[in-house]
């Protein structure tokens, strides 16, 4: 018996490996939150920054979205803000993004008119010199993040998760950002390829398991 599951977990062990590799690959995506908005409303987004390399990130480019109007940004101790027409950069001025770190960054930004999705496409710039380009397609390696753009209820200008205007507010408070956390955990589900993976693990796992019975009764 023991025999038996000594080999079980031997089997075992790859296809929890690979599971696992998998899963941190999956969720260590530069990202934008929230995944919905409404037209023409100031959203405060959240840009999440995770180091998936062994050096540090040390700058991050953000292209706005065609129709998006970029607003203000909030202060990053650490960091210096750079903006270029529709290029927004996060430039460490100390040790960057740690591996095994994510940084986020709050900035708003005033949405399109035009209900719609748009797509956020960022640079990650690391210390060593390399650059990995988060503006694929979803289902690519390296997808962008996208905002749906939906129809407003309300008239006129409307203002979403405690942005506020920039003649009335420096900063944000604290309560707005327990709101953006929330909002980024929501909107940051888990990725539908990582329950295909579990359930291709726990099969090949089954059926690898199976064979070994089968071959004890032969």
């Amino acid at each position: 018996m023991n025999k038996t599951l000594r080999k079980l977990m031997t089997l075992a062990a790859p296809s929890v490996a690979a599971l696992m590799l998998f899963a941190a690959v999956a969720s260590a995506h530069v990202t934008v939150a929230p995944a919905e908005s409404s037209t023409g409303a100031w959203e405060t987004y959240t840009l999440k920054v995770p180091s998936e390399k062994d050096i540090a990130t040390v700058q991050v480019d953000l292209r706005i979205p065609e129709g998006a109007e970029f607003k203000q940004y909030e202060a990053t101790p650490g960091w210096n803000v750079t903006i270029e027409g529709n290029k927004v950069s996060w430039t460490a001025t100390g040790e960057g993004i740690q591996a095994g770190q994510f940084q986020r960054f709050y900035f708003t930004a005033k949405n399109p008119d035009a209900a719609g999705d748009i797509a956020w496409n960022a640079y990650q710039h690391y210390a060593d010199g390399s650059l990995v380009q988060w503006s694929g397609e979803e289902g690519s390696e390296t997808p962008h993040s996208v905002t749906s753009i939906v129809q407003s209820s309300g008239n006129g200008d409307s203002h979403s998760h405690g942005s506020a205007d920039t003649g009335d507010h420096d900063s944000m408070s604290m309560d707005e950002h327990k709101a953006i956390v929330e909002d980024l955990d929501k909107s940051s589900g888990t990725s539908p390829l990582l329950y295909i993976a579990l359930g291709i693990s726990l099969l090949s796992f089954l059926l690898a398991a199976i064979s070994l019975l089968r071959g004890r009764k032969e």
